[in-house]
């Protein structure tokens, strides 16, 4: 359509809405435990930020801080969150009747003149000058059906009309009106002003360029210094629309503004887009308008007509939305506790799969001080699945480290920790899949009774098939010889295992290689024991010579009893305070590291000082195969220990011995003590040992010696 001058009217791209579901929640608790049938206005805050994707236009967004944390309160969100680059706020009023009709029934157009009339006021006594955020308001009409969950509302973005409307004789790139020298110091200028706390969230400024290609951004009220000769002036805002022919709904009400105080005909403004948090001049657009002050503006005279209703799906009809589902607080808690995780794909971890960390399963083999903090890391990174087994009741003095408990759990002799557990993670979480596995691990060093045979082979059982049933296993028992079992299983089965394991001071973390059976094992059939989302973790086979050692791959002895005729510090994990929190974090790190590993499980050990290319290639950064830290000289080392052929846990001859064996097999290396030691070679290599000492010893400096 042609304007006056010969140009074409200038035609903006109309405001959109988004609205949080936490608002229409908070709303909710509003009305039912404040509001009642008060149906008074209500001062709101929105909040947008400029256009920053090319094919997306941001809108502006309610969030649940959006209404006022007390309704007596005159402050509005935009008082609280200054400073935020993202979320510049726009003042707003909700009407929230009792009735859908009363919501019908609403004079539409003198709200909407109302508020147009506060942009108005704000104009001609100069506070939108002072304060350039008065210059965009907004109006919310709705009715909340709290018995469906259902709301119907409509946004209107009040702007001035412009009689006769603006001229576009000229509407390009940035990056095509200015120089090069000019281009580069418009966004430095531009980043500058949006990354300061001061000018971050204002969206109206001015734009100067000098002879020289400098650029300058001031605030509105600065109009005056920049008369000089010689210098670009543009009236720069924020503008959410990415559209490449049409600039965004906020220079209505700007233009409104330089034709009233600067009596202006021709405006050269610059719609400010972004790409990735910067100034970005080729999605941001120059143009020049012509405008004619209409009559009786400057002198308020008379008073302008508005327009801003929000359009749904081309017709000016209100919108409506059902939250019957989501606004269940469990729905709700999974919305929020999810947050963190996906802010992360943004820009951070764009390869973070939520879904392998919301489907795995794991078992947490000890609920006690590393159980509860690995627990709740777990939980942390979207986790889902947790099973925690334990034996023990809740103590006296589990509280205070054991994240889970409380002193209720003590009374009474203690409830079983397992349960206690779950309880607690389901209290904090309600949508967490936790379940509690009350009983005890079978171990070597702790000979049992024929008449017990039956029930410790039961246990054997279950824990086989916990094992088998999981994705990954975390062994955070007490003992040393509690963790046997488990490893055993775990390498049979080829399951991701996680070992955490403290001293005084000092503390272990370190995940297990792959079974000793795993390049010639039914890849399929452990695929589906993990599940799709798991398919990672058995990609390929290793040479069995590289494949990384587990937890009892360095010892040279069986596992032995270590709590009988002990003290109590010596039976007990005496630890720093802060040592638990910190190789729990890290266990769970690195099983995060291995399900975001193309090799998975297969993986082999990367160190700090890796060269390889592949530890700088991961999105989550190397992937080591043991963790060393000491508290005392606040240190942290990676290592790497390949598996043993005389591994009592995890090697062939171990694993094909059990498989042949089962029953007979975890009997035997319970009740004796060397019968593991014998059965892998390392009776012999003791042996060998203790006879070259002899040698050794008998040795003289005879110049026959032989040097070893």
């Amino acid at each position: 359509m042609a304007g006056h001058d010969g140009g074409s009217i200038l035609v903006f791209a109309q405001f959109q809405s988004a609205v949080d579901e936490g608002f229409w929640h908070r709303l909710s608790s509003l009305k039912l435990n404040k509001l009642g049938i008060d149906d008074s206005p209500i001062p709101i805050t929105g909040f947008y930020a400029p256009c920053s994707h090319p094919q997306v236009s941001n809108h502006l967004t309610l969030l649940a801080q959006s209404l006022p944390s007390e309704l007596s309160e005159q402050s509005s969100a935009a008082d609280i969150i200054r400073g935020n680059r993202n979320r510049c706020p726009i003042q707003g009023i909700l009407y929230n009747t009792n009735t859908i009709e009363s919501f019908h029934l609403l004079d539409k157009k003198s709200l909407l003149n109302a508020e147009a009339m506060k942009i108005w006021e704000d104009i001609h006594i100069g506070k939108a000058v002072e304060d350039s955020s008065l210059l965009s308001r907004f109006l919310l009409i709705s009715f909340a059906d709290l018995k469906k969950w259902t709301f119907h509302y409509w946004f209107a973005f009040p702007a001035l009309v412009l009689d006769p409307p603006a001229t576009l004789v000229d509407l390009r790139r940035a990056s095509q009106y200015f120089t090069l020298d000019e281009a580069e110091s418009v966004s430095a200028a531009c980043n500058e002003w949006r990354n300061s706390s001061l000018t971050a969230d204002v969206p109206f400024f001015l734009v100067s360029v000098d002879p020289t290609s400098h650029a300058t951004i001031k605030h509105l009220k600065d109009w005056e210094t920049c008369q000089s000769n010689g210098e670009k002036l543009l009236f720069g805002f924020y503008d959410p629309c990415h559209l490449p022919n049409n600039p965004g709904w906020p220079l209505r009400n700007f233009l409104a503004l330089i034709s009233v105080r600067w009596n202006l005909k021709s405006v050269r403004f610059l719609c400010y887009r972004e790409n990735r948090g910067f100034a970005d001049l080729e999605l941001s657009l120059v143009g020049e308008a012509l405008i004619t002050v209409p009559q009786g503006w400057r002198d308020h005279q008379c008073l302008p007509n508005a327009v801003g209703w929000e359009h749904n799906k081309g017709r000016q009809v209100p919108r409506s939305i059902s939250l019957a589902k989501s606004m269940d607080p469990t729905r709700l808690a999974i919305s929020a506790a999810d947050l963190n995780l996906k802010l992360m794909r943004w820009r951070a971890l764009p390869s973070l799969n939520l879904n392998v960390l919301s489907s795995i399963k794991c078992l947490l083999l000890g609920a006690g001080t590393l159980g509860c903090q690995v627990a709740r890391m777990l939980m942390a990174w979207g986790v889902r699945k947790i099973t925690l087994l334990d034996n023990g009741r809740v103590a006296m003095s589990n509280p205070l480290r054991q994240s889970l408990y409380t002193m209720e759990d003590c009374l009474n002799g203690g409830e079983f920790k397992a349960t206690a557990a779950v309880k607690s993670l389901t209290r904090i979480f309600p949508a967490v899949d936790a379940e509690g596995i009350v009983m005890s691990i079978p171990m070597p060093g702790h000979p049992v009774l024929s008449q017990e045979e039956d029930s410790v082979l039961e246990d054997c059982r279950r824990l086989h098939d916990l094992i088998d049933s999981h994705d990954a296993v975390f062994l955070l028992t007490d003992t040393r010889e509690s963790r046997w079992l488990p490893t055993l299983l775990c390498a049979n089965f080829n399951k991701i295992t996680i070992n955490a394991a403290l001293g005084f001071d000092s503390f272990l973390v370190m995940r297990h290689g792959a079974g000793p059976y795993s390049s010639n094992h039914d890849f399929k059939t452990e695929g589906a024991n993990a599940g799709s989302a798991m398919g990672n973790v058995v990609q390929g086979a290793r040479d069995e010579r590289k494949r990384l050692g587990c937890y009892f791959c360095n010892d040279v002895v069986a596992p032995i009893d270590s709590t009988t005729n002990r003290t109590l510090d010596q039976q007990c994990t005496v630890t720093r305070p802060g040592l638990a929190p910190i190789a729990s974090a890290l266990a769970v790190e690195l099983l995060v590291g291995i399900l975001h590993h193309p090799q998975g499980i297969f993986a082999d050990a990367e160190v700090t000082n890796s060269s390889s290319s592949g530890s700088s290639e991961q999105p989550l950064g190397i992937l080591p195969h043991q963790i060393r830290g000491s508290l005392s000289q606040f240190s942290q080392m990676t290592l790497v220990g390949r598996s043993s052929d005389s591994c009592t846990a995890c090697c062939s001859t171990v694993i094909s011995e059990y498989r042949e064996r089962e029953k007979e097999f975890i009997i035997q290396a319970i009740n004796h003590p060397t019968y593991l030691e014998d059965l892998t070679g390392l009776t012999e290599l003791k042996k060998s040992a203790s006879s070259f000492k002899l040698d050794w010893d008998n040795e003289t400096d005879d110049d026959d010696c032989v040097d070893i």
